[in-house]
């Protein structure tokens, strides 16, 4: 159960959808509820599919490239408390690279599920080095099914949360969707300030042995 929570709380926070409700109540405010909800889960689905895919295929990647699991977690603990500070400064959406251009090319296309709300806004690179990172952590069997089971429940939740999006901005307003995002992102950075600290460890035993 720890672990389980343990997961989900990390890829919640690093993922942020509450950070994303006021992008998709702005790419999809003409649509109607129907429209909406199916919006909201066509990009659960494309988040799970790409969760999953990473989680199980991030190790051949890295053998490909002759990357070590620690340069990993050092590349993606950087990228994490990023997106860290990006909630605290307000940033997030240019942060994921949602400028000016991306927004108008958003607006234009007939269908936003995959880009950008699944990538970058949500499956970005910070979520993907994470589960890749976990992958590798978690080598028991019970562990990575009780990991999929979090990636699951967090696709859920995600699901939700956007499917509210409309709501959550009535009853939150921005001022509201901003303080949870800066709490968030503090919980953010401690996640990827772990990752960096444990990793850099590991490299300096293994120079230093």
């Amino acid at each position: 159960m720890e672990l389980f929570i343990y997961v989900f709380a990390a890829l919640f926070s690093v993922m942020n959808p509450l950070g994303t409700v006021p992008i998709f109540v702005g790419l999809t405010q003409e649509d109607s509820p129907a429209e909406r909800s199916k919006t909201s889960l066509l990009t659960s689905i494309n988040i799970l599919v790409i969760l999953i895919i990473s989680f199980f295929t991030g190790k051949y990647i890295l053998q490909f490239f002759g990357i070590s699991i620690d340069s990993l977690r050092i590349a993606g603990g950087l990228i994490i408390v990023s997106s860290g500070f990006a909630l605290l400064t307000g940033s997030f959406s240019k942060h994921k690279g949602m400028d000016k251009r991306v927004k108008d090319d958003a607006y234009q296309r007939e269908g936003v599920s995959l880009t950008p709300l699944a990538i970058p806004m949500l499956a970005g690179p910070g979520t993907i080095s994470l589960l890749i990172g976990m992958h590798e952590e978690y080598q028991f069997f019970e562990q990575r099914i009780i990991t999929i089971v979090a990636i699951l429940a967090v696709c859920i939740a995600t699901f939700t949360v956007l499917k509210s999006a409309h709501y959550i901005v009535k009853i939150l307003g921005a001022s509201g969707i901003n303080a949870i995002s800066r709490i968030i992102g503090f919980i953010v950075i401690a996640i990827g300030i772990e990752y960096i600290s444990s990793s850099a460890i590991n490299v300096l035993s293994q120079i230093f042995s």
